[in-house]
Order: structure tokens, then sequence, then C-alpha cells
């Protein structure tokens, strides 16, 4: 499953005009990084769709999953014991098929 996360609204649209410097760097106006929190040395994806340019802040995924995987669990009422206690049965239930099949495989 694919869950989509959404980025946080803003509350206006505007046009800036920035002009290409030495080496294609574009200087962000303050207002646009105060607003979308961004600063020297974060990552941004710049997509490329035609003749135009899209330039989004690039977040961190695993702390939204981690959040995700959280909400998920307290809904199912899973706790981290349970995922635990599962994935111990599950790699004693892996461990035995690899090596019961090694085993059966030597007695040949």
């Amino acid at each position: 499953m694919v869950t989509a996360l959404a980025p946080a609204k803003l509350d206006t649209s505007r046009v800036y005009d920035v002009r290409l410097r030495q080496r294609g760097q574009i200087t962000m106006p303050r207002e646009v990084r105060d607003r979308l929190n961004v600063n020297e040395g974060d990552t941004l994806t710049l997509v490329q769709m035609g003749s135009i340019l899209l330039l989004t802040p690039k977040r961190p995924v695993v702390p939204l999953l981690a959040d995700r995987i959280v909400e998920l669990m307290e809904a199912e009422g899973v706790t981290l014991a349970d995922l635990l206690i599962g994935l111990e049965e599950e790699r004693a239930a892996i461990y035995q098929e690899r090596w019961s099949q090694k085993d059966e495989m030597t007695h040949v």
C-alpha cells in the first residue's frame, strides 16, 4: 500500500523573478524561504515539465513514514512488543525452512 503525503497548503500563490547566476545558482527570496522553512544546505527537488520548472523542498520521508506506522499500530491495537514477538517467530520459521532444506539436500 502506498500512502500519498500531501504538502502543507500555502495561503497564497505568488510569482517571483529570480536571476540565474554563475554556476547555475539562484537566490530564493527570504519570504519564500521563511514560509517554506528552508535553510542553507537543505536539499530541494527540481522538476522539469516541458518549459516549466517546479522547485520544492525535499522532506525526509522516513520520519513521515514512522509517524504513519505509529498511527496504523495504534489503530490496530498493536504494540512494539507484539511486532518484536512476531519478528522472532518469523525469523525462527525462516531459519527452520532454510536449514531443513539444506539438511534434506545433504542426505540425498
